[in-house]
């Protein structure tokens, strides 16, 4: 029998000291959530939220930091073992659009000149509902029931209120956006653990700041854990300017995305991101991140909810595969359609061809810096 492991605790490094341009996101407070009134204040700031920042922070939500700090962990575990050992459990079909496993570091040229290949390395645990093998190594398999509960209560306590708030804003039925979003049928949901390895002085300063280009997620939300190696930076879907992304306290860290963005006919913009190079006092540490990934039931068609009095007064009643004449995809053909333009190997930062790639007819993707 495999010696268990034994995780101990988890050190956050310290915060930059530099004064960098942070975003100012606002705070949604579900202990407010449950009543009437808390949820109809709660609706609204939401939706504000997400039409003027796009990112925005939670606060309260039922998870206490031991357990984060627990997942972080078992994240940092998972790092530790060899290349060798994680390479195994490589998803077969990982060029085609498949993620669920290992995703190994070097699969993108992110400096041409120099043929410099990224140092981000994945792994993405699927839903526990069923649909899905778990075939994990031991440091993972170990701590399953507990990766478990803490997956299952992302969905319930966080997910499941965006989700009824958002229908709320919009004036549709309370359920319109959690019943295409349930833990117990097939989705491609996934908790990920993501590690950013470092580089040195020079190969940094050969990267015009940016360990990642500008993009969008492919799902309905994405759930980010603070941890305090500054590199997110938003692009401000008002002003169109970069700003970083401040760790906070006991919070996660919140952004909508392309799937939310189909069935909102564009209402709910897809926020744009990317990943620059940490402040000089965080570049000689790795930057572990610990996410959450939602997405809508794999058989769900992604057209307008056209039926919302809201998205009807404000004009937002198709998207652009319904608007281009296209057939509208399910989430599922969505999801691969992108995931196999994502995984695609060898593709040098700058490839316009790649960059501007027709994901599904009437879909386009869009060049962000």
């Amino acid at each position: 029998m495999p010696v268990p492991v034994a995780l101990g605790s988890y050190s956050y490094v310290a915060e930059t000291k530099e004064d960098l341009p942070w975003a100012e996101l606002v705070t949604l407070d579900l202990s407010k959530y449950g009543t009437l009134e808390g949820n109809r204040e709660l609706a609204a700031f939401l939706l504000t939220a997400l039409r003027e920042k796009g990112f925005f922070y939670v606060k309260n939500f039922g998870i206490s930091q031991a357990d984060v700090d627990r997942q972080f962990a078992i994240g940092r575990e998972f790092y530790e073992i060899p290349l060798e050992e994680k390479i195994k459990y490589v998803p077969e079909g990982l060029d085609e659009g498949a993620f669920n496993g290992y995703v190994p570091a070097g699969r993108r040229i992110i400096n041409e000149e120099t043929g410099l290949r990224d140092r981000v390395e994945v792994y993405n645990i699927p839903k526990f509902n069923g649909d899905f093998a778990h075939n994990h190594p031991e440091v993972i398999q170990q701590h399953l029931p507990e990766i478990e509960r803490f997956a299952r209560a992302l969905h319930s306590n966080v997910l499941d209120p965006l989700h009824t708030l958002l229908a709320l804003a919009l004036e549709l039925p309370e359920d319109y956006f959690t019943r295409i979003h349930t833990y117990g049928k097939k989705s491609e949901d996934h908790l990920r653990y993501m590690k950013y390895g470092k580089f040195t002085p020079a190969e940094n300063a050969s990267l015009g700041g940016l360990w990642g280009r500008g993009h969008t997620d492919l799902g309905s939300f994405t759930l980010l854990f603070r941890q305090p190696v500054a590199a997110l930076q938003i692009r401000d879907p008002i002003e169109h300017e970069w700003r970083w992304v401040k760790p906070q306290d006991a919070t996660l860290t919140v952004n909508a995305c392309d799937a939310l963005s189909h069935l909102t006919g564009g209402f709910v913009s897809s926020t744009v991101h990317r990943v620059a190079v940490p402040p000089k006092d965080q570049q000689h540490v790795d930057r572990l991140g610990l996410l959450y990934f939602s997405r809508p039931h794999n058989d769900v068609l992604l057209r307008t909810a056209s039926e919302s009095p809201v998205l009807q007064r404000e004009g937002y009643t198709q998207n652009q595969f319904e608007r281009s004449g296209n057939p509208v995809p399910t989430a599922e053909e969505w999801t691969f359609a992108k995931q196999k333009w994502q995984r695609r190997k060898n593709i040098a930062r700058g490839d316009r061809e790649h960059e501007t790639a027709t994901i599904l007819p009437g879909f386009r993707e869009q060049v962000y810096a």
